[in-house]
């Protein structure tokens, strides 16, 4: 079955995650280092991973063709475009194998700039408009899985 998993420690879209999920009838895993609340779903799962990296670690073991990623984390999203699994932001933007690599440079010119001082703050709050777009893309991801991984006939 396929599956959508949660980077879930910061992840500010969960519940539009479920609501997709559910819609299609997916199976979520919600992955973190200490315990959330999730609802009662028995395609809703909580794995919890405790130790430094090992959320990271879990999800790009298990996730594959056909699974959806949701993630912030770039290193983890380039993990799992390797394994051909399709990785979504909680923005709803895709990160892709054309754009990884820019993204992992980028990530560690502000690590460099946020260690000098130079650069502060951190990602722009989440709106509205975001969550919409985000289960927007969540459901456009939902489609193209199931299209691209039909069960032989």
């Amino acid at each position: 079955m396929l599956t959508v998993y949660v980077d879930a420690d910061a992840c500010p879209v969960k519940e539009e995650v479920y609501t997709v999920a559910r819609r299609y009838g997916m199976r979520v895993s919600v992955v973190a280092n200490a315990a959330l609340r999730v609802p009662t779903d028995t395609l809703i799962e909580l794995v919890m991973c405790t130790g430094f990296g090992a959320a990271d670690d879990w999800i790009a073991e298990q996730a594959g063709p056909g699974d959806i990623v949701i993630t912030a984390d770039i290193p983890l999203a380039a993990r799992c475009l390797t394994k051909e699994a399709l990785v979504l932001d909680p923005k709803g933007r895709p990160i892709t194998d054309n754009d990884i690599g820019s993204m992992l440079a980028l990530r560690e010119l502000k690590d460099e700039l946020r260690q000098r001082g130079t650069l502060i703050g951190g990602p722009t709050p989440m709106t509205p408009k975001d969550r919409s777009r985000f289960r927007s893309k969540l459901d456009e991801a939902v489609h193209a899985v199931r299209r691209a991984h039909r069960p032989s006939e």
